[in-house]
């Protein structure tokens, strides 16, 4: 079902290797927001290095004695890599535990704090990413795409990780979707749902690549404003100014996330998007039947505090930063044919 996205800058050429150790790919979060020092959860810090999000709030949940429906976190973390993330313990009228004796391989604890809110999926601004490619075979050619990169940004993709191993959740929501299984279990449910709908996105941006429109607006867009979370849609008369505007980073052209009320787009977007979405007509019942909300996304991301330093000739670091749900990934992807 999943076919091979397009590019911005043409399929690479230039081979390479990525997280050949855990150290290769480190995940920094950063929250955006200053915790309170009090309240009735418990904020946990944690630097893991292969280990699961999920059993990581599993064993907290074990070693403080409540539900493991009681600690959350902002998202999952790759495990094949070092990450920095907070974990949030519900712990009302509780004194803060002692985290000293709090013992996981790979997991260390370097922070602990109060917060009045629970931490919720999402809730963060974004992430640091530090990540070194090793076995470069063009040093230039890498150069000249960083450039690019950094000038243009990269599609803004889901990456492998939202579709599961070997792309098993939307493997199980093309079943779940033409009635060859029921899916009962409400985490299931959400993880095929966001699979469908992100392959579709994807699909999408895919699509307006191959036509050269991901850098174009058209008549009937929804544009974001950069940075804030406000949308309108471009009218005929105004796409100069528009074309102007989206060339300086103030808006973005944005995609589908596929739900059941309207798409939003006008005019030629509109008629883009429903021929795009021709491909994905098993899945337009099942997010009416499950009553999801469609949402847009911006079709590109620009990372941010970008650079990068060569330790020989054929292996470097680089670093950026991305707002929250979007994928280094989707970085490598545009650089090199790599291997993990």
């Amino acid at each position: 079902m999943l076919t091979e996205l397009n590019y911005f800058y043409g399929k690479p050429t230039i081979t390479g290797l990525y997280k050949q150790q855990y150290e290769d790919f480190i995940v920094t979060e950063h929250l955006g927001f200053e915790l309170t020092g009090d309240g009735e959860h418990v904020f946990i810090y944690l630097q893991k290095r292969d280990c699961n999000t999920i059993f990581v709030a599993e064993q907290l949940a074990k070693y403080v004695g409540i539900s493991a429906k009681l600690v959350s976190y902002a998202g999952l973390k790759d495990r094949q890599a070092v990450t920095r993330q907070w974990f949030s313990l519900h712990l009302p009228g509780q004194v803060t535990p002692d985290f000293s004796n709090f013992n996981l391989d790979g997991c260390e604890i370097l922070k602990v704090i109060r917060h009045n809110k629970k931490l919720k999926i999402g809730a963060l601004k974004g992430n640091y990413f530090d990540i070194t490619l090793k076995m470069i075979s063009d040093k230039s050619g890498l150069e000249a795409k960083l450039e690019l990169i950094k000038e243009n940004g990269v599609p803004n993709y889901f990456g492998e990780q939202r579709f599961g191993r070997e792309q098993n959740n939307i493997t199980q929501a093309i079943k779940w979707a033409n009635g060859d299984i029921s899916v009962k279990d409400r985490k299931k449910r959400s993880f095929y749902l966001s699979a469908a709908r992100s392959a579709i996105f994807n699909d999408i941006i895919s699509q307006r690549i191959a036509q050269n429109l991901h850098q174009t607006v058209v008549d009937g867009d929804i544009l974001q404003l950069s940075g804030r979370g406000s949308w309108f849609v471009a009218k005929i008369d105004e796409l100069p100014s528009l074309q102007h505007r989206l060339e300086n980073r103030e808006i973005t052209i944005t995609a589908p996330m596929l739900g059941d009320s309207a798409l939003g787009t006008m005019s030629e977007a509109l008629e883009f998007e429903q021929n795009c979405l021709q491909n994905w007509t098993t899945f337009l019942e099942l997010v009416k039947k499950e009553r999801i909300e469609t949402a847009r996304r911006s079709i590109v991301v620009y990372p941010s505090e970008i650079s990068w330093q060569w330790l020989d000739n054929n292996c470097l670091t680089m670093s950026f930063y991305l707002p929250s749900g979007c994928y280094a990934t989707s970085v490598i992807r545009e650089l090199i044919i790599g291997n993990e």
